[in-house]
């Protein structure tokens, strides 16, 4: 199969292609194609051919259709009847070459058929002078044949809907805290909105719990009311290296009765404060929380 580039629109093909195999799905002789002018024939519809499970024609303009020095060629739909429902049809129209024993046929295209536009083709399929001329082998005896191939697209793709909506996009925040040497043993952050819930940090400097006076204690704090499935990680920086000190907890479920979450000994205070390991530097910490998954409606 060879392909004719495509040429301005003034010249006789546009999008053609040459092959060997004829037309899959209908293949008319015209006999004495010069008498169409003479006998002031200007229109020429086929008779019906069946593809897809619908009724097709060819409809040939030997003079044109409202356009000089072309034969224009269109494939309609017999049956209206079926119409308006579209119809989405890839098609292609031929004509035979008798010196070659190939076809000239326009590159397949996909159209939509509809009652208000019941057929599609070209207008300027082929110059007539092209058609005419001996030498190009498409009229021989005064005899021409044109073909046509339909594939009707059916409708079997499954609608689906994405939505952004639907993905939970990892929520990351970073907090410095000032004047940590003069802080009160709770600092808090402020509010903050994550997977359409609030949230706060809080850290005890001194330690709570079973941290108390030895670890700093480090907790994700929800303040809403709703079952939520949470997978999060809360880091303090290391601003001389990159050994942070780092925590993860994975599906925790947040409920009415279980608010907060996180860890009463996070890491020792002597660590923290030691002004050689670089947790605290100009008396000013990182803070890095990062919730990676939120799932609502967690069955109970």
């Amino acid at each position: 199969m060879s392909v004719i580039p495509v040429l301005p629109e003034d010249h006789e093909f546009s999008r053609m292609e040459t092959r060997e195999a004829p037309p899959t799905h209908f293949v008319i002789k015209i006999e004495s194609f010069s008498l169409f002018e003479p006998c002031g024939i200007d229109k020429y519809e086929t008779e019906e051919f069946a593809a897809g499970e619908y009724n097709w024609k060819l409809v040939i303009y030997p003079n044109g259709d409202n356009i000089v020095g072309y034969v224009s060629v269109y494939l309609a739909m017999a049956d209206k009847s079926c119409l308006p429902v579209e119809v989405n049809a890839n098609f292609s129209i031929f004509l035979y070459n008798h010196i070659s024993g190939k076809y000239l046929s326009s590159l397949g295209r996909t159209r939509r058929f509809l009652g208000m536009k019941s057929r599609w083709g070209f207008s300027k399929f082929i110059s007539k002078e092209s058609l005419k001329d001996p030498s190009n082998g498409y009229v021989v005896d005064d005899n021409c044949v044109f073909g046509a191939e339909v594939f009707v697209v059916k409708k079997e793709a499954v609608p689906k809907c994405f939505s952004l909506k639907d993905i939970y996009i990892p929520f990351k925040r970073d907090w410095k805290i000032p004047n940590f040497s003069k802080l009160g043993n709770r600092w808090e952050s402020e509010e903050f909105t994550a997977g359409g819930q609030k949230w706060k940090i809080r850290l005890y400097s001194k330690g709570t719990l079973e941290g108390a006076g030895s670890h700093i204690s480090i907790f994700l704090q929800r303040l809403g009311s709703e079952r939520v499935q949470v997978s999060y990680t809360i880091c303090i920086k290391n601003q001389v290296s990159d050994q942070h000190m780092k925590r993860t907890d994975t599906d925790h479920l947040f409920i009415t009765t279980d608010t907060a979450r996180g860890w009463s000994k996070f890491m020792e205070i002597a660590t923290m404060i030691d002004p050689e390991k670089g947790y605290i530097v100009n008396d000013s910490c990182l803070i890095h929380v990062e919730i990676s998954s939120l799932k609502f409606d967690v069955a109970q």
